[in-house]
């Protein structure tokens, strides 16, 4: 069986630094000895998905829009981890309440993955939060603008099969959420 290896980082350089997205230019060898002088990388932070569901069983989500995409989307709150969190799950507990006004005792860390391991540096930690209950208003950043819904656990699944979620982290942390519950 062949043995597969990392390719080789010769140079590093960030050549565009915002607070928002960063891109660095590696110069990699590969393992057959060929050189790429131009691999383009994004450094991105680390990012917390969370899956809130309440004792009545009602999945807490969230609609807003995503520029990216130029479209308002249904999706599971989260956000990136800030250097002042100090766990991932710190960052997944502060980004429920301020997006959603929720809140959990009951945490359990469901996975962590990779979006794009091809051009992004980050992963994704994945969390359910159970027994989910509003203690206060939202507390959002100033682009955020965010309505919450309360989707019955049983239709969570059919609106991802119809396409009414269909951003892929949501998809991913509802199949393994779904499995981690039933």
């Amino acid at each position: 069986m062949k043995k597969l290896e990392k390719w080789k980082t010769l140079r590093s350089e960030m050549v565009f630094d915002h607070r928002w997205y960063k891109v660095r230019k590696d110069e990699v060898q590969l393992p057959n000895g060929r050189i790429l002088d131009d691999y383009y990388v994004s450094v991105r932070p680390e990012v917390v998905l969370v899956f809130p569901i309440t004792a009545d069983n009602e999945v807490i989500m969230v609609r807003q829009y995503k520029h990216g995409a130029g479209q308002i989307l249904l999706e599971l709150p989260g956000g990136i981890v800030d250097t002042t969190d100090s766990s991932v799950e710190v960052a997944a507990k502060r980004e429920l309440l301020e997006e959603t006004g929720y809140y959990s005792e009951q945490w359990t860390k469901l996975a962590v993955i990779y979006d794009d391991p091809t051009k992004n540096t980050n992963q994704f930690h994945f969390y359910l939060a159970e027994g989910a209950y509003h203690t206060r208003e939202q507390k959002l950043d100033h682009t955020e603008d965010i309505i919450v819904e309360k989707v019955p656990l049983a239709e969570v699944m059919q609106k991802a099969v119809q396409g009414e979620i269909c951003v892929a982290n949501s998809l991913a942390i509802i199949l393994l959420a779904l499995e981690k519950i039933k």
